[in-house]
């Protein structure tokens, strides 16, 4: 099995990807733990918000210091890329394929010749997952669409090829 996915169709720019590299990507969101767009959007502000008010008040009280070693931060964060399920948001891809003006739904191609469509704004909304337990979807790729709402969570949208715009 190939693992490119395109988008393409009324776009301006032809896309390909090859998901293999996303697990890479600092976009990626933990599938296992993903509530949906909203609650990740959402979380993510409020996570931000707070470790910053923590720095604040830190250097306030006890003045800035030298960072120490980050190696235990480093190995945790490796062994969850070894062992994590992942997926990307997937706006930014149709962004940078620049969707005509009279584009407003998105096909998605499987690999078994169904297609499922969806409205332009919804498919924006979109998480591709690329991995399962620390490997690429090999069986049931090259990819899988959860819608943002969580919806699918547990039934995703699998061996999706491709999109194309409408």
């Amino acid at each position: 099995m190939e693992f490119i996915v395109l988008i393409h169709g009324k776009t301006k720019h032809q896309i390909t990807i090859d998901p293999t590299v996303w697990i890479f990507d600092d976009r990626k969101i933990d599938l296992k733990t993903w509530e949906g767009e909203e609650k990740r959007k959402q979380d993510d502000l409020e996570a931000y918000t707070k470790s910053i008010s923590k720095q604040w008040d830190k250097e306030m009280i006890e003045g800035a210091q030298i960072p120490r070693s980050q190696t235990n931060k480093v190995r945790n964060k490796k062994e969850a890329l070894i062992n994590g399920t992942f997926g990307i948001p997937f706006g930014s891809f149709i962004e940078n394929a620049d969707p005509n003006e009279d584009a407003s739904k998105v096909a998605i191609e499987t690999i078994n010749g169904d297609e499922y469509i969806v409205a332009l704004e919804e498919a924006k909304n979109f998480v591709i997952g690329f991995s399962k337990d620390g490997a690429p979807l090999r069986e049931t790729g090259p990819v899988h669409v959860y819608y943002g709402d969580a919806r699918n969570k547990e039934n995703p949208i699998t061996g999706v090829k491709g999109f194309r715009l409408l």
